[in-house]
């Protein structure tokens, strides 16, 4: 891949974009100063903002979006950079004075780049430092994986570039995701350091930053460090200029930030100091006075428009590269370099002397070009006229594929986890255009949550052909996995957040290519909490993936504690974007799973989560197909109430026979006693809570299935998981409730003693039922 660049750099050219570079700063800076210091305030709280980390990479972005970007890159814009790419787009005229005046406010500019509520074009949305950097390179793969399988021209494909702040290296996702890249060969990917050495607590550490260039040369990485801008280099070359080399080489961060604080005449006397005796410093700090000692001192790489644009321009090809730009926090202005400046706002009397300093008018604050003078004004709008990138956002309406009937796997008991294989099995070999488009991936668990089967049918995704060594060899296994660019299957080592960004990048295939892919992931159910930060910014950006989590539960048995999971139902409440899902049956597997394959393709759906189990369950046998709207919307009747039923058990997934089995234990002692099996606590309590919101809208379906009980009945709840995702039902219409669940960590041990020990057995259900009638 060539991005179209600009011809070599023309003095009159990198004039205009440093001129847009100080636009740029005084645009983001403006803004910030609005929200907290014009406008009204009712809550009397600080908005805030981060008019220091913007000035740091107004350069670099300037140079980026007027310079080097092509049509089809895509960009991670770093969290404290918003305004600035707020900026871009001010001057690009796709964004508004209306929502920068409204930055931070209820419908305004966002805090950070969003792509769902943000009104410019974001490519990927950022907040929780480290995730935007590493969603890039997973994006690439996805566009590799596109132009592999056909579906994407390759002369439309584009680089994935990554802002990062310093400080962002510290995520330990970052590392994870270099690892990945690296064993799949990861391309066209650019990571930008905005390196100002300051982090929010504190100076950056020095010791760390110098190991930075191995890790990732040995990951595959072309480094590229932006020290000197030209007018260090250009000293350099004068006498005494190897001797301030070693000088700026030797300092500390923290040292060099705060004589940036200070200023000139503390920049001569310390040099003085230092190096002064060296053989032509004396003439060579004297041939500049404090402020254009200040203006060298500060010059570095990735504020020197040159050395940027030469920078992007020779790294123009398919090699990933860091680039580490060494920068000011709070370049240009008054606390520059300060360690507090971080959250740090210029007073009403700063902004103001940085207003008169860059030549605008007061009142023209708001201005695109204000004080760039009328015999440039007219370069600079073609020069922003001639960006590459797109000015509003695009209507991509990737196509949508048909979901076919899957039929239900065939067996008297099975369990859900063995039946997802059986139904992914039958896509794979039905060969439909659906089956075409489903990506499947999982962090070293293929086999062990039921993928293999799809595997051995459609391959694992490679670059390079890889074979099956063992198949070759005549030595029998059930995996028969064979790898090539054919493939379906991306695998990935043991890190969760490896696993939801790459869902994330897979489920933004039709917004960011135009080409829909169908995600599906695999984990074991108790590790969602470990890449829980990753899936809330999957789902926050409106990305479209099924996460398929088994083994569930203590029913997981003989593992332990450690492979047991509690609480991931509650997790699944309180995410928004994605749907909880926990079938008891095969047959509701595989409605469920037509309703999730759908979903993910709808305009209005979102992503879904299915909580599977390994435990096999006798299956029932169906007289209608009632059940079907029932358990899409969240609940129905296994068995339905009698007229005046004072009682119901409330169950779902691996724990419906003991349901069942309770149920016949207490029908003849309290007749009418109902069954109610739930496959979505998360949708039943989304439903119920939107209905209160909307008084007289109607009722919600849970309110309608428990209408169907007498008013005073009572409830006992029974699943393996936290108790707390089906307690909630008594509060729907004010019944008692009896919550069984799993609230402690779980053991070995076979299911009949766990079920026992943890109140989830029969026994337990009717000894709960009993309590009940006691008060």
């Amino acid at each position: 891949m060539k991005t179209q660049l600009r011809p070599k750099t023309q003095p009159d050219h990198i004039a205009l974009l440093e001129t847009l570079d100080h636009r740029l700063r005084w645009l983001s800076a403006w803004t910030i100063h609005n929200a907290n210091h014009v406008r009204e305030s009712r809550d009397q709280l600080k908005v805030g903002g981060h008019q220091a980390s913007c000035a740091s990479i107004s350069s670099i972005m300037a140079a980026l979006y007027f310079h080097a970007l092509g049509p089809n890159d895509k960009v991670a814009v770093k969290p404290h950079a918003g305004p600035v790419l707020h900026a871009i787009h001010y001057l690009l005229g796709s964004q508004t004075r209306e929502q920068l005046e409204a930055f931070r406010g209820f419908g305004g500019a966002q805090s950070y780049p969003s792509r769902t509520k943000d009104r410019i074009p974001v490519d990927f949305s950022t907040g929780s430092v480290g995730l935007g950097v590493a969603v890039t390179a997973f994006a690439s793969l996805v566009q590799d994986y596109l132009v592999a399988h056909g579906a994407l021209d390759s002369a439309k494909t584009g680089r994935m570039v990554a802002l990062m702040g310093d400080a962002e290296l510290d995520e330990g996702n970052i590392y994870e995701c270099l690892i990945e890249g690296y064993k799949h060969d990861v391309r066209n990917c650019w990571w930008i350091v905005d390196y100002n050495r300051q982090s929010l607590d504190h100076t950056t550490a020095d010791r760390m930053f110098r190991r930075f260039d191995d890790i990732f040369r040995t990951c595959g990485w072309r480094v590229v460090t932006l020290k000197y801008g030209k007018l260090m280099e250009e000293a350099f070359q004068e006498p005494g200029g190897e001797a301030l080399r070693g000088w700026i080489d030797s300092q500390s961060n923290a040292d060099y930030a705060a004589l940036t604080y200070q200023g000139g005449e503390q920049w001569r006397a310390r040099l003085t100091r230092d190096i002064g005796f060296e053989p032509g410093v004396a003439d060579l700090l004297e041939r500049r006075d404090d402020d254009a000692l200040a203006r060298l001192m500060t010059n570095l790489g990735g504020h020197c428009m040159e050395s940027l644009t030469e920078a992007f321009d020779d790294a123009d090809d398919d090699t990933p590269t860091l680039f580490i730009a060494y920068t000011i926090k709070g370049y240009g202005l008054p606390f520059a370099g300060h360690k507090d400046n971080h959250a740090g706002l210029m007073n009403p009397g700063q902004i103001e002397a940085l207003r008169d300093r860059m030549g605008i008018a007061e009142g023209r604050e708001w201005d695109p070009y204000a004080g760039v003078g009328d015999n440039i004004e007219g370069a600079l709008r073609a020069l922003v006229e001639s960006c590459n990138i797109s000015r509003e956002k695009a209507q991509v309406s990737p196509a949508r594929f048909d979901v076919p009937a899957l039929p239900v796997p065939e067996g008297d008991e099975q369990s859900t986890q063995t039946a997802f294989g059986k139904i992914l099995l039958d896509l794979a070999k039905g060969g439909s255009p659906l089956a075409d488009r489903i990506i499947t991936t999982s962090p070293d668990v293929t086999v062990s949550t039921n993928l293999g089967a799809w595997v051995n049918q459609r391959g694992l995704f490679r670059r390079q052909q890889m074979d099956d060594v063992f198949r070759k060899a005549r030595i029998p296994s059930a995996q028969k996995w064979e790898g090539d660019t054919a493939g379906q299957h991306l695998e990935l080592g043991i890190a969760e957040n490896n696993l939801f960004l790459a869902l994330a990048a897979m489920g933004l295939s039709g917004a960011l290519f135009g080409e829909r892919l169908l995600p599906i992931g695999t984990i074991y159910d108790p590790f969602i909490a470990r890449g829980l930060d990753a899936l809330n910014y999957g789902c926050y950006q409106d990305a479209r993936f099924i996460l398929v989590a088994t083994p569930a539960g203590v029913t997981l048995g003989p593992e332990g504690g450690a492979h047991q999971s509690i609480n991931p139902p509650l997790i699944a409440m309180g995410q928004p974007g994605l749907r909880h899902y926990e079938p008891a049956f095969v047959d509701e597997l595989s409605v469920l799973m037509e309703e999730a394959l759908r979903l993910i393709q709808a305009p209005e759906g979102e992503s879904v989560y299915f909580r599977l189990t390994t435990r096999a369950v006798k299956q029932i046998a169906r007289t209608d197909d009632r059940w079907r709207e029932g358990a899409i919307k969240g609940a129905y009747w296994l068995r339905e109430p009698g007229e005046g039923a004072e009682a119901a058990i409330v169950t779902m997934g691996a724990l419906v026979s003991e349901a069942l089995e309770g149920w016949e234990a207490m029908i003849d002692d309290l007749p009418g006693l109902g069954l109610l099996v739930v496959t979505s606590p998360d949708l039943l309590h989304r439903d119920w809570s939107a209905c209160m919101a909307k008084q007289g809208a109607g009722a919600s379906h849970v309110e309608n299935l428990l209408g169907q009980l007498t008013p005073g009945a009572s409830l006992v709840t029974l699943l393996d998981g936290s108790p707390g995702a089906l307690s909630w039902l008594g509060g729907v219409d004010g019944r008692r409730v009896s919550p069984l669940g799993v609230d402690r960590f779980g053991q070995t041990g076979d299911l009949v003693d766990l079920y026992r020990d943890y109140r989830l057995d029969s026994d337990a259900l009717v000894d709960a039922m009993a309590k009940l009638f006691m008060h």
